[in-house]
């Protein structure tokens, strides 16, 4: 009875004390605490808007200024090929040569043709100018003298037909040169010497002329729709007659030295791609651009007005748009920084360094956060700024 009696006492002892713990943890817990985090070092720069030359970049493809297809005007065996490939050539040089002889025969005998016209345009010319006598003198009727007339009349027409059939045998003879109608790099031959050509219907070789190139690249008929909406309300400004300025870029990500410029803007819309093609022309002296060739091609000429540029590492992206932090006091005049989101436009360069173009989200005198976002945990957090920016 006493040893009952013994242990519910010690039972309840260690349950007061068990709840006297209890209550002094969740006391310590509740107790505020007496700390608060220090403001982020940052450093700001005033908003103010300005004009601003963009730049917009687009792939390309490069072609050259002409590129000729060598075919044969005429029919015949390749006799000689006249040039080494891959070489240069001026226009006028023979590059190849079709066997001769039957254009040489047809030559001659054009020729004997047209002698033999004349002869008889001599003849008849004497005999109408006889019957022309004697019917003045009533020696001979008048049907005669018609018929006299008519003969030579028509010798005269067939003399005419010798001459355009002597022509065109010069002219085929001269077709079996074929011969470099621009100067250019020639290909490779694409029919060897001893095989016939049907005349235009077989390609021999191409020929590109290189001193001048052009830029071929395609623009969206979306992102154009949008300039012109910025030009109609003065927002962007565009080159005269849109000839832009093209400089190319190069695979390995170098400058081309020689600036090009837009000549040629498609009216038609790729129904494919929903692009228009542009091209630009842009010269070639030491034959380093190549036909076929994959560039970049960089328009420069439009201008964005009253615009704010801002580093780039100034503008975040939080996974549904950009925003940046703008340094400004609360109601407890305490600096903090808080999000605003923002819309961007181009990405230029300046003094070797990038700025996002921002179209809307700020205002004149707004101090933007350009350095110590990374110490910034949470919107509101207070900051103390560390200079005047840049």
């Amino acid at each position: 009875m006493y040893s009952h009696f013994f242990n519910r006492v010690i039972f309840f002892i260690l349950t007061v004390s068990v709840l006297m713990i209890l209550t002094g943890c969740q006391e310590q817990q509740t107790q505020p605490e007496t700390h608060s985090m220090p403001p982020a070092t940052v450093s700001v720069i005033a908003v103010s808007k300005t004009n601003v030359p963009i730049h917009i970049e687009l792939p390309a493809t490069l072609a050259g200024n002409k590129e000729v297809e060598i075919r044969a005007r005429v029919s015949g065996i390749v006799e000689s090929r006249n040039f080494e490939e891959g070489q240069i050539v001026s226009t006028g040089q023979s590059l190849f040569t079709l066997d001769l002889n039957p254009f040489t025969l047809e030559l001659n005998k054009a020729q004997a043709l047209l002698n033999a016209a004349k002869a008889q345009v001599e003849q008849n010319k004497r005999e109408r100018d006889r019957f022309e006598t004697l019917t003045n003198e009533r020696s001979v009727s008048k049907r005669d003298f018609d018929n006299a007339a008519s003969n030579y009349d028509i010798s005269l027409a067939n003399l005419e037909s010798a001459k355009v059939a002597l022509n065109e045998a010069k002219l085929n003879l001269e077709y079996a040169h074929v011969k470099a109608p621009v100067s250019g790099i020639i290909g490779r031959e694409l029919v060897s010497e001893g095989s016939y050509v049907s005349g235009p219907d077989v390609l021999l070789a191409e020929l590109t002329d290189t001193t001048n190139m052009r830029v071929r690249f395609g623009f969206s008929e979306r992102e154009q729709l949008k300039m012109r909406q910025d030009v109609t309300n003065g927002s962007l400004t565009l080159p005269l007659h849109n000839e832009f300025d093209a400089q190319i870029i190069l695979q390995d990500g170098s400058i081309y030295p020689h600036t090009g410029k837009v000549n040629f803007s498609d009216v038609r819309v790729n129904r494919y791609t929903g692009t228009s093609e542009l091209q630009a022309k842009v010269v070639n002296p030491n034959s380093q651009l190549r036909p076929g060739q994959f560039v970049r091609v960089r328009l420069a000429g439009a201008v964005r007005h009253n615009v704010v540029l801002l580093p780039q590492r100034a503008v975040l992206d939080n996974g549904t748009g950009k925003f940046v932090y703008i340094a400004t006091e609360n109601k407890q005049n305490q600096l903090i920084a808080l999000p605003a989101p923002v819309k961007v436009g181009e990405w230029v360069q300046q003094n070797g360094k990038n700025y996002w173009v921002i179209r809307e989200g700020l205002t004149p005198n707004q101090r933007v956060i350009t350095e110590g976002m990374a110490r910034i945990f949470f919107p509101g957090m207070p900051i103390q700024v560390a200079d005047k920016g840049e």
